[in-house]
């Protein structure tokens, strides 16, 4: 990191008829760096990253909980946490290109966790994977680990556990956004000797962690929403929730993918 001092000087040299080649050779600074202060003096904002609220001294939680709740749920079915050089850590969420308000949502919930850092989308066939890096993902997310998922225990940590239940939905929310959908089934019913089509929203939830299984479920109990197990798979479990009042709920908080 260079100051504004040092920049000036550098650009002064230039501003003289210098070429990029001499600057450098006599203040030490690389070319590359003297190229973009040419385009930008001020140092971005990115260096400055906040603190992270876990790892102080005296814990906090994140600035914007409502937000960590639902990243919580998107990190947990589609996302994953991996190291880079120098202890930088890596999140990435992966999102299909058919939702482009998911993947707004979701950039708008990494930006609300680690507001200092830089967040881009990584183009691939058919999905895009939001990413982020910090130090501090580890911090954030205590779930991270070595290998799947669903190959480890995945189990909240107390202040966690506060922020989902003082935000459940939001955490249904990024579950459903991640690993979830809902849909529109029908059916066929005999009325007075002629058979009529009805259809009826429903939403489901997969997830090859019986851990997250756990958690998504425990949460729909304490909001009082009604569901079911249809072990379909033995290696995935799918929730189904099809009961029209508890639908309804999640109509008003969930709602569909978009």
């Amino acid at each position: 990191m260079y100051d504004i001092g040092i920049r000036e000087r550098a650009l002064a040299l230039v501003s003289q008829g210098r070429s990029l080649n001499s600057v450098s050779k006599e203040t030490g600074i690389s070319r590359a760096a003297i190229r973009s202060w040419q385009t930008r003096i001020e140092p971005l904002p990115w260096n400055r990253a906040a603190p992270c609220p876990r790892c102080g001294d005296a814990p906090s939680k994140p600035q914007d909980p409502a937000a960590y709740s639902y990243l919580l749920g998107l990190y947990l079915g589609d996302g994953c946490i991996s190291a880079g050089r120098r202890g930088v850590y890596f999140m990435r969420i992966v999102c299909a290109d058919a939702w482009p308000g998911l993947i707004e949502a979701c950039e708008a919930a990494i930006r609300a966790a680690r507001p200092d850092n830089r967040v881009c989308r990584v183009k691939k066939e058919g999905c895009v994977a939001v990413t982020c890096s910090s130090k501090h993902w580890p911090c954030l997310f205590p779930q991270h680990g070595p290998g799947k998922k669903h190959n480890r225990t995945i189990a909240l940590e107390p202040w966690q556990q506060g922020i989902v239940d003082a935000h459940p939905w939001e955490f249904i929310r990024g579950l459903i956004h991640s690993d979830g959908c809902r849909v529109t089934n029908w059916t066929t019913r005999l009325v007075g000797g002629e058979r009529k089509r009805y259809e009826y929203p429903r939403y489901f939830f997969t997830n090859t962690s019986t851990d997250i299984i756990r958690l998504f479920t425990d949460t729909l109990d304490r909001l009082g929403v009604e569901w079911k197990s249809l072990h379909q798979s033995r290696a995935a479990d799918t929730i189904s929730i099809a009961r029209k009042a508890s639908v309804a709920l999640m109509d008003t908080h969930v709602g569909p993918k978009y």
